[in-house]
């Protein structure tokens, strides 16, 4: 099926969807040179042709309490894009990521004969798994990233196929060589690339916290350093530039955007748990994963999470491999031990070596795979 008309929906809610949508319209248009790819997505996928009819970051938030904030909104845009593609059924819906935006749309497109794909596993083997339930009635195909994530869906039958992460062959082979000493404690100074999250939520709740950590380490300790922040977008730059600014943080070096450069150039990472984390992970980059939800929606989560971690590295190795402060210990002082605790007493090339064998499984072709997969799913409903 190679119809100039082709049309795929795709729905994209924040930065890290963004990149795995860009990633896959680029090796789609590979078999479809003349589809036309729409829906909602970011500025990597608007750069590969793909036209996005609502603002992407009105999709971006996160937890419980915050989306009920902005529930109105968010419910008028699944219904416009219900509406949409019920009217002018796409090839293929593929929602990608944010899944309690786009499993509602996926269930109802599904039940119209529409078929559709959900790319990024939600974290079923992590909390409220009776949405495996759900996620069978809405999807045709799950595309997930990481090999852990294949068993519930196998056990449930609903079709999966692992496509390991798009970032991986791109961040490995973009490592820069080991110039730097991997004994942190004598150094005069150390470069800290900090990450507070891509959403204003996540910044406004872990950016002070970081500054306090990182104030109190360089006066505790006789080691300077060097901050750098890559904000996710323009909307973060700006909160993340007042907030600096309100708080007297001026030796800190923000960019829009190159979080891999920026990371790459560093010694250590501080960053919101989160995809960043994998990304970390792929540079060799040790670190230290901090999260805070809203005290409530912590409060209603909590007796249906299923795992020990919640960082990536750590949930990949079964192990605490990286520190995670979560909640009460996403705090100053915590941060504080933990970075006293890389710089003095972490052996940082065994970490990196964990880190290495962490990272081989997720080499693949992950666009090739991934719109492989899709097209057969589109393939097959026109037989």
């Amino acid at each position: 099926m190679k119809a100039n008309n082709l049309t795929i929906a795709m729905v994209a809610g924040e930065k890290s969807g963004d990149l795995l949508g860009a990633d896959l319209i680029r090796n789609l248009k590979k078999i479809y040179p003349n589809a036309l790819f729409e829906g909602v997505g970011g500025p990597s996928m608007i750069s590969e042709g793909f036209q996005s009819h609502i603002d992407m970051d009105r999709l971006s938030v996160m937890g419980i309490m915050e989306p009920l904030k902005r529930l109105p909104e968010l419910i008028r845009h699944q219904k416009s894009l219900i509406k949409r593609y019920s009217q002018n059924p796409p090839a293929v819906f593929i929602g990608i990521d944010s899944p309690d935006f786009n499993l509602k749309i996926e269930r109802i497109l599904k039940s119209k004969s529409i078929k559709t794909v959900h790319y990024v596993s939600p974290s079923v083997w992590a909390w409220r798994q009776g949405r495996v339930k759900k996620i069978k009635v809405s999807v045709d195909l799950i595309l997930t990233l990481f090999p852990f994530e294949n068993e519930i869906y196998e056990k449930n039958n609903i079709p999966v196929k692992n496509v390991g992460h798009p970032l991986a062959s791109q961040l490995v082979n973009g490592r820069l060589s080991s110039r730097k000493r991997l004994d942190l404690s004598d150094r005069n100074e150390i470069s800290l690339c900090v990450m507070p999250g891509s959403r204003a939520e996540e910044v406004s709740k872990l950016l002070i916290i970081f500054i306090e950590a990182l104030d109190k380490f360089t006066i505790k300790n006789n080691i300077g350093l060097k901050i750098a922040i890559p904000a996710a977008n323009q909307s973060r730059y700006k909160q993340i530039s007042e907030i600096c600014t309100a708080h007297g943080f001026h030796d800190i070096k923000l960019t829009l955007g190159d979080s891999h450069k920026v990371m790459r150039e560093s010694d250590l990472v501080l960053l919101a748990s989160g995809t960043s984390s994998i990304e970390a992970m792929l540079l060799l980059k040790p670190m230290i994963v901090v999260y805070k939800l809203h005290w409530l929606t912590f409060l209603i989560a909590k007796p249906l999470i299923k795992t020990k971690f919640v960082a990536l590295p750590n949930l990949l190795s079964q192990k605490m491999l990286v520190p995670e402060l979560l909640q009460e210990n996403a705090n100053s002082e915590s941060i504080l031990f933990e970075l006293e605790q890389l710089v003095f007493h972490t052996d940082l090339l065994a970490i990196q070596n964990k880190f290495k064998r962490l990272s081989q499984p997720l080499m693949q072709n992950s666009g090739k795979i991934s719109a492989g997969a899709v097209s057969e799913l589109i393939e097959a409903s026109n037989l």
